[in-house]
C-alpha cells in the first residue's frame, strides 16, 4: 500500500504514543521492519510498548504477546495495566508528571546505553509520563536476557522506561514510556529525538565521541 511504502522510504520512524487498539498492529509492523532493516526508530510511550511486544513476538517466539489492553486472554500478556490504577474512574488517575528515571544497566559488551549517552552520560533523568500500562515485570528478565536490553528503569527498579539494542546490532533503536516531546525546545532538543535525527542523518557515531559528558540528574 501506499502508506507502507511511505514507512519503507524513510531515513526514520517515530511511533507515538496513544490510547485504545487501533493502529497497533501496524505500530508492532512498523517496529518489526525498523528493527530487521536497521532503520532508526524511536518509540514513545505506547510505541515502546509495541516494540516490546513485536520483540516477544518474533524473537522470543511468544506468537500471542501482546498487551493486556487489545487482549485481556494473551497467554503472554507482556504489557499489563498498573496495579495501582483504578480501571473504573476514567481521569486524572493516570501515571503522571515528572518522575525520575536512572540508567541501570549497560550493553553486554560493556559499552553505555545510546539513550545515556544522549543524555551527556547522566545517571538519573527527569522525564514527564502520561499512561496506565507498563511493561509487565513477569517478563522483563526473559526479554531483557534475549537481547532488548531495559537499560532505564524507575528509582526503584521495578517500571521499565527506556529499552534499546546495542549500537552492535543496530544504529537506533530505542523506546521510552516516558514523554520527551514535553521538555524539548528549540534551542534544546529532546535526547531521545535528536538522536533519532542524528541516527537518520548518519551522524549519530561523530556526535557520540563529541558528546560532553554530565553527572548527576538531566532536569
Amino acid at each position: 500500500t501506499a502508506a507502507w511504502e511511505k514507512v519503507k522510504s524513510a531515513d526514520g520512524i517515530i511511533v507515538p504514543g496513544g490510547f485504545g487498539n487501533r493502529g497497533f498492529g501496524g505500530k508492532c509492523l512498523a517496529a518489526e521492519y525498523c528493527r530487521k532493516n536497521k532503520i532508526p526508530y524511536l518509540g514513545i510511550c505506547l510505541g515502546f510498548q509495541a516494540m516490546v511486544v513485536e520483540y516477544s513476538r518474533n524473537v522470543l517466539g511468544w506468537e500471542d504477546a501482546n498487551s493486556a489492553e487489545f487482549d485481556e486472554n494473551t497467554t503472554h500478556p507482556v504489557v499489563i495495566f498498573m496495579p495501582e490504577i483504578d480501571k473504573e474512574t476514567m481521569g486524572g488517575n493516570m501515571r503522571l508528571g515528572a518522575r525520575n528515571t536512572k540508567f541501570t544497566h549497560q550493553h553486554d559488551d560493556g559499552s553505555m546505553s545510546s539513550c545515556q549517552m544522549l543524555y551527556g552520560g547522566a545517571n538519573i533523568v527527569s522525564e514527564r509520563h502520561r499512561h496506565r500500562y507498563e511493561v509487565n515485570p513477569d517478563v522483563v528478565d526473559e526479554i531483557h536476557n534475549s537481547g532488548l536490553k531495559f537499560v532505564g528503569r524507575d528509582e526503584e527498579g521495578v517500571r521499565m522506561e527506556v529499552a534499546e539494542l546495542p549500537k552492535s546490532e543496530h544504529p537506533y533503536f530505542v523506546g521510552c514510556q516516558y514523554h520527551p516531546e514535553f521538555k524539548s525546545r528549540p534551542l534544546r532538543p529532546s535526547p531521545p529525538f535528536h538522536g533519532l535525527v542524528l541516527a537518520a542523518s548518519g551522524k549519530l557515531e561523530s556526535f557520540a565521541k563529541n558528546q560532553k559528558r554530565e553527572s548527576g540528574t538531566w532536569m
